[in-house]
């Protein structure tokens, strides 16, 4: 077995380690590593498996690769990610060098952001914008200076720190909870919501995130179409079984969201551990929907590039949509709904949502806003309803916020490991997550492996 280096991520990624083959006698396999899903994780697993020299074969249910992040470049004329977007906390994402490496040029979006704030169906001006900017300013902080009570949900460590009454502070928990964590405040635990927020800057990529898992696949041994439904994985190797038959591996690396695994898609042969099966539904995913909409003239609504649409709120869990105007000066809107109101309009249907999201339009420009957007050949997310995904991201429930660190423990030695944006401590929820979560999780097969 080769020395253990200090950093998993780092290990897992290193070309250059040589890693001895199988022990005399060790069971026949298939390949050395199969990986189950061919998102942000699984593709980080086997590129760095490959790397390792070891043979690995990807699993994948859908027909593409890039799990939660898709970019669907023909029905808007535009790339349009329909889930990951960003990407996040920029300056140690993983896949920021990976996209520049391939010629892709991210775009700092926050630095161009301009906000077109409505109450009332009237735009905020520029001293009300200052207050609600200050507030929001103020959030983080607040929460931050204020201890941690054990099973703090978010929502009850903001109220101790004197938020929630204030004019503004309804629409900043809306975007802090339902737009920016699928969730409501009070769903989350409090210790994980501070430990995962992410730093700027925030990147957007021209071609799409959908677009670059895509290309990082390229290359990878991946099968589509392949539902796997029973893990083998009480002895010396493992299997995955299903429709594509029997598969023998020294190790598996799991993928599939946290929501797909709580509802039993997987059976697992022997049960998992107690504390595992529990993790898997301490971090449940919420819904953060995603709408196109295209312009139907010239009229761009008075709203610049890149320019966040949003309007106060009453309420945190009030049904609202916010949109980023005319990306990379595309004709198109790029509308949020997030929350109980995405689930909600996930169960009625896209038209549902497209509906919605014209009634939230003509909330803040009147019958102006049906001239400018078109309804006809929206676009719309469908996660909620997706059996592979069952959610958009995940977190953590009130008083589990250990349960990332548990769900990324590997079992059996590392024969069996899980992975995906779940399973990082810090940067839970983005594709940076997940991809590192795949690496480290390579690096624990890798030794599995090596075991024999």
């Amino acid at each position: 077995m080769p020395e253990q280096p200090a950093s998993p991520v780092e290990a897992s990624l290193d070309a250059t380690r040589d890693v001895p083959g199988a022990v005399a006698g060790a069971p026949v396999v298939d390949v050395d590593v199969l990986v189950v899903g061919a998102g942000a994780a699984g593709i980080a697993a086997a590129r760095a498996l490959r790397q390792a020299n070891l043979t690995c074969r990807v699993l994948e249910a859908r027909a593409r690769p890039g799990g939660r992040a898709w970019t669907d470049s023909a029905t808007l004329a535009a790339p349009f990610d329909l889930g990951a977007t960003w990407l996040h906390a920029a300056n140690r994402n993983p896949l920021r060098p990976l996209a520049e490496a391939m010629g892709m040029v991210p775009f700092d979006h926050g630095a161009h952001r301009i906000s077109a704030c409505f109450d009332a169906g009237q735009k905020v001006g520029a001293a009300e914008m200052a207050a609600y900017d200050a507030v929001w300013e103020g959030f983080h902080a607040r929460l931050a200076a204020t201890p941690v009570q054990v099973g703090d949900s978010a929502a009850a460590l903001a109220a101790r720190a004197g938020f929630g009454t204030g004019y503004w502070d309804a629409t900043v928990a809306h975007w802090e909870g339902p737009v920016i964590c699928a969730a409501p405040l009070a769903s989350m635990d409090a210790r994980d919501y501070l430990d995962t927020q992410l730093e700027p800057p925030d990147l957007l990529l021209p071609e799409g995130a959908g677009t670059l898992l895509a290309r990082l696949a390229e290359g990878l041994n991946i099968t589509y179409g392949a539902v796997v439904t029973r893990v083998e994985w009480g002895g010396a190797s493992v299997v995955a079984e299903g429709d594509f038959g029997r598969i023998r591996a020294r190790a598996i690396i799991v993928t599939v969201p946290t929501a797909v695994l709580a509802a039993g898609a997987i059976r697992f042969d022997p049960p998992l551990p107690v504390a595992t099966e529990q993790a898997l539904h301490d971090l449940p995913l919420g819904l953060l929907t995603k709408i196109g909409l295209r312009a139907a003239g010239d009229d761009r609504l008075d709203l610049p590039p890149f320019a966040a649409l949003e309007r106060r709120v009453e309420r945190e869990e009030e049904a609202a949509m916010t949109a980023i105007a005319w990306p990379f000066g595309h004709d198109h809107l790029m509308g949020f709904v997030g929350g109980s109101a995405a689930w909600a309009l996930s169960a009625e249907g896209p038209d549902a949502t497209v509906a919605f999201a014209m009634e939230e339009l003509a909330r803040n420009f009147g019958s102006r806003a049906a001239a400018a957007i078109r309804r006809r050949g929206a676009l719309v997310s469908d996660w909620g309803r997706d059996p592979f995904s069952l959610g958009a991201y995940s977190h953590a429930l009130p008083g589990r916020a250990a349960a990332r660190g548990v769900l990324a423990a590997p079992l059996a030695e590392g024969r069996l490991c899980f992975a995906g944006e779940a399973c990082h401590p810090s940067l839970a929820a983005t594709l940076g997550g997940a991809w590192e979560s795949g690496a480290a999780a390579a690096w624990h097969a890798r030794l599995a492996s090596a075991a024999g």
